[in-house]
């Protein structure tokens, strides 16, 4: 459009005063197309824009009085991403007085290849004004391509609508907030329940599940606010929850506790106390009332959250004897008693209240935000403590409410806080249960993502979830909670689940088990690293990762995180050890976590066994509270694992490019099963810069079965059998 504002004025008054719109209908089925503009406030982009205030985004606002328009040449193109694939059935142009006479309608999956656009609509007789355009075409990039302009200026749109054919899926059905369908494998009691019926459950569920390390049982036990006598005897898959809105409205007077009795530890067949394979289960919003004199055993290692708790005793995080563990999680929780770390190797503990304060240290205990924490000290004991935690956001929660309606409480986002975000006022908004979509093992991808591009959040029930497509989740601030450790598997070498770069997603308590045909990622955060979010991160809460153990797994990058500001609250990212299709070719993973936005975040990052880096750092801004990685157990030989020049890859690698990265409580471990001459030259690799820090980093050679050369950079000493640990209290 022209400069001056006079021509801009009468443009715009002639372009309100047509009433007449032109509709050119390429094939039948108009009647069918739903009626959101799916293209409102999504990611636009131009081949270029007259100034400033006209830019792509102004054409998808949904305010009439802005606009994009184009310099004064020809082609000039819009276009916008729909967030995934969808078959678009109308398009409505509202141009302003300069407009396009000769113009495509295009659709693609691909935007950067330039020649995959496909043309739904054509036309070389345009002639301005509303048009409504009837198309037949599927992809997920929308393009308006002006090969010949109206008048001697640009191309100007006030508003671009994308319209698209709802699917016929049945199986998108309402939920009733009173009376939700969570299928069998999971178990609501009330006050008013029989107290014999519900231990009895329990046990059954603790029975079945001791041992049952990657089967598809999967169970939630939910206890509506009340009272209860109960002994629960946590195990695999099973998760406990409170529907309190507060964890002190539902009590257990007995116990939640998780027990070392089951896995040899040694060659002595009567040794049962090792904890090192406790993995995927969960208690949280609970109180616990212990009995006079006695303890919480929570012997635990990875994928192990104990959230949102109130212990009115004393915890030992592992046998009490000399069983092993190895990893875990405390957060949002208060507990009365002492807290004894025993033999556990590596734990974090994030913005709770250890009321009686903490006993023990191995290698790698970190604090953040913790009232009680010890005080900073390393290398013995091994105390990574900080003050506040800089920035966090809750776990959603599901809660019972006093009018008898299911909601998810939605904590808030908090700044530099310190102590549980409930013992101060609780904030945070919730939403109605009626708000989501009950997804149960054997929904189809397709109504999944119609249920979420109705705009429904997701509710995963208990169970082993196949997919034959990818979970797109492409709307700002949804949420996809997950129960009893719901898992999401793809059958058709697709990621399991993405995200689209926007505002506050929220993907909690859910684990993803690669399939058997490779995927290139199971789990993408965001499409690009360009938008701040700030004000409102997507954030990750107990969401696994898993390559091999059930099933020969495969996936290239388990976890690729683009989206900036992204929350990491707690993540085990496994490349399997051991368990079914396991060995250095049946479960290839090349790296556990890969994160390229910049302000990520990550509180208890877990990642273990990966083929190459296990952890890739390429984002700016990077803070990290617990890293916890062992390198892969099963590389033949050295020649299996070097990395070009280099004797194997660093367990943790910041990008040569990255300016700024801070990292508190870091640990790399060497254990080469197969053959233990081999040596990993740096456990950690990083730029040397002065914005590049590093506090409290330890390498060690488990039972001194192979080799890290230098903890970091070709410094800190090497680990091997007769130095097993190497610490370094600060780089550089």
């Amino acid at each position: 459009m022209g400069s001056t504002l006079s021509r801009a004025a009468a443009f715009a008054a002639a372009a309100l005063c047509l009433v007449t719109t032109i509709s050119v209908t390429s094939q039948a089925g108009a009647a069918a197309c739903g009626t959101s503009n799916v293209a409102l406030n999504r990611p636009a982009t131009a081949s270029s824009t007259e100034n400033g205030g006209t830019p792509a985004s102004a054409a998808v606002d949904g305010n009439a009085g802005t606009r994009w328009s184009s310099q004064f040449s020809d082609p000039q193109w819009i276009q916008v991403d729909l967030g995934s694939s969808q078959q678009v059935c109308r398009v409505s142009l509202s141009w302003e007085g300069a407009y396009g006479k000769a113009f495509q309608v295009q659709v693609t999956d691909n935007a950067a290849d330039s020649g995959s656009w496909r043309s739904v609509y054509s036309t070389t007789t345009g002639t301005g004004g509303t048009q409504s355009v009837d198309v037949t075409g599927t992809g997920r990039y929308l393009r308006v391509l002006g090969t010949q302009r109206g008048t001697g200026y640009g191309y100007s749109l006030w508003e671009l609508g994308v319209f698209t054919t709802t699917p016929d899926t049945p199986g998108v059905t309402p939920t009733d907030p009173r009376n939700p369908d969570f299928g069998p494998n999971v178990y609501v009691y009330g006050p008013g329940s029989s107290q014999s019926e519900m231990q009895s459950r329990l046990d059954s569920i603790a029975t079945q599940m001791k041992t049952n390390q990657f089967g598809p049982q999967r169970h939630a036990v939910l206890f509506k606010p009340g009272s209860y006598n109960a002994d629960v005897n946590l195990r695999f898959y099973t998760q406990i929850v409170g529907l309190g809105l507060m964890p002190d409205d539902v009590n257990i007077n007995g116990h939640i506790r998780v027990e070392a009795d089951w896995l040899q530890q040694g060659d002595d067949p009567n040794n049962l106390g090792n904890a090192t394979q406790n993995f995927w289960r969960g208690a949280e919003n609970l109180s616990v009332t212990l009995p006079p004199n006695q303890i919480e055993r929570w012997a635990v290692s990875q994928a192990t959250a104990y959230r949102r708790m109130h212990l009115r005793g004393q915890a030992h995080l592992w046998n009490g004897y000399d069983g092993w563990a190895s990893g875990g999680l405390i957060v949002d929780s208060k507990i009365d008693g002492v807290t004894v770390s025993g033999s556990q190797q590596q734990f974090l503990t994030r913005n709770s209240n250890l009321a009686g304060g903490w006993s023990g240290s191995v290698w790698n205990m970190v604090f953040a935000g913790t009232q009680g924490a010890p005080p900073n000290n390393f290398p013995n004991p091994s105390h990574t403590t900080v003050d506040n935690s800089p920035v966090t956001r809750e776990k959603p929660y599901l809660y019972f409410d006093n009018s008898g309606e299911y909601r998810v409480f939605l904590p808030a986002l908090r700044q530099n806080s310190r102590g549980t975000s409930w013992e101060n006022g609780n904030p945070g908004t919730s939403v109605s249960l009626a708000d989501f979509f009950i997804v149960k093992p054997g929904t189809p991808a397709a109504t999944i993502n119609a249920a979420l591009t109705q705009g429904k959040h997701l509710l995963l029930t208990p169970g082993i979830h196949q997919l034959d497509d990818t979970i797109r989740v492409t709307r700002p601030n949804t949420v996809v909670l997950g129960l009893g450790l719901a898992t999401l598997t793809p059958t058709t070498g697709k990621a399991a689940l993405t995200t689209s770069d926007v505002d506050g997603v929220k993907l909690a308590g859910f684990l993803v088990d690669a399939g058997v045909q490779n995927s290139p990622v199971l789990l993408e955060i965001g499409d690009s690293n360009t938008t701040s979010h700030a004000a409102n991160p997507t954030s990750l809460h107990d969401v696994y990762l898993r390559v091999g153990g059930s099933q020969a797994g495969k996936a290239t990058v388990s976890m690729r995180v683009n989206s900036r500001n992204t929350i990491i609250d707690h993540t085990w990212v496994w490349r399997a050890d051991h368990g079914a299709g396991v060995s250095w070719t049946a479960n290839p993973g090349q790296n556990g976590v890969v994160v390229n936005g910049d302000n990520v975040i990550a509180y208890g990052l877990f990642v273990e066994h990966y083929q190459q880096h296990n952890l890739v750092w390429n984002g700016n801004g990077g803070r990290v509270y617990l890293y916890q990685n062992e390198l892969p157990y099963d590389p033949p030989n050295q020649a299996a694992w070097m990395n070009g020049s280099k004797r194997g890859w660093a367990g943790y690698k910041v990008a040569d490019s990255v300016t700024t990265h801070d990292a508190f409580g870091v640990g790399v471990y060497a254990f080469n099963q197969a053959d233990p001459s081999i040596v990993t030259d740096n456990g950690f690799e990083a730029p040397n810069r002065s914005g590049v820090r590093f506090t409290h980093l330890v390498a060690v050679s488990l039972g001194g079965v192979g080799t890290i050369a230098n903890v970091i950079n070709g410094t800190g000493g090497q680990a091997d059998l007769a130095n097993q640990v190497r610490y370094v209290v600060n780089y550089p």
